[in-house]
């Protein structure tokens, strides 16, 4: 599995937009973009991608959540490069198939799943690529420094469920990317949140 960021060196406010391609560029792998952004300039560096002879361009994009840093370039992008897109809700207009927790995708040359974290929003989605131990997280809150933030229960139970997979590499929505102590930073973000919960459930009256 190959990751680049398209949006990386981008001069507009824009999400991170992920190219994941298998590692031999092979007919079978899905050339996958994580995200679109809001940069056009995306469209030129797609378009001189080393992205496969004979294949498509962009086989297939997840948006992770529906907001537009992420979600800008979704309609132009579509009607460029024909992918198929898919995302958790309803609420993202262009979407070609919806997502559930736990439903499976070839990206690049990885199986992946996805994970429902409704934090950030009620349609937020991680992917998690157990292969090469990656997990992508849009804007999904997974690291929480502070015991003053409050979650919903479903967030909580879906922090839990990360937790079950082995981390080596996060991919944010925003910012570069973590190589080190990843299960042990998400866990402490689930300790911080339990005891503000806590601090909740039994603060007396």
């Amino acid at each position: 599995m190959k990751i680049f960021n398209l949006t990386e060196h981008s001069t507009t406010y824009t999400s991170n937009a992920y190219l994941v391609l298998g590692d031999w560029n092979t007919l079978e792998d899905k050339n996958t973009l994580i995200d679109v952004g809001r940069d056009p300039e995306i469209i030129h560096t797609i378009n001189n991608a080393a992205t496969g002879v004979g294949k498509k361009k962009i086989d297939q994009i997840i948006i992770t959540h529906n907001h537009y840093d992420h979600a800008g370039m979704l309609a132009e992008i579509k009607s460029l490069f024909k992918p198929q897109i898919y995302a958790f809700s309803g609420s993202v207009q262009e979407a070609d198939h919806l997502v559930a927790d736990g439903d499976r995708l070839r990206i690049g040359d990885n199986w992946c799943e996805i994970l429902h974290t409704p934090g950030h929003s009620t349609d937020s989605i991680c992917i998690y690529c157990e292969q090469n131990k990656v997990l992508f997280v849009g804007d999904t809150p997974v690291i929480i420094n502070s015991v003053h933030s409050t979650y919903a229960a479903d967030f909580i139970h879906a922090l839990e469920k990360l937790l079950t997979k082995e981390i080596t590499t996060i991919y944010f929505g925003h910012g570069q990317c973590l190589r080190e102590n990843c299960n042990a930073r998400i866990s402490k973000s689930l300790e911080n949140i339990k005891v503000n919960l806590e601090e909740y459930i039994y603060q007396p009256y």
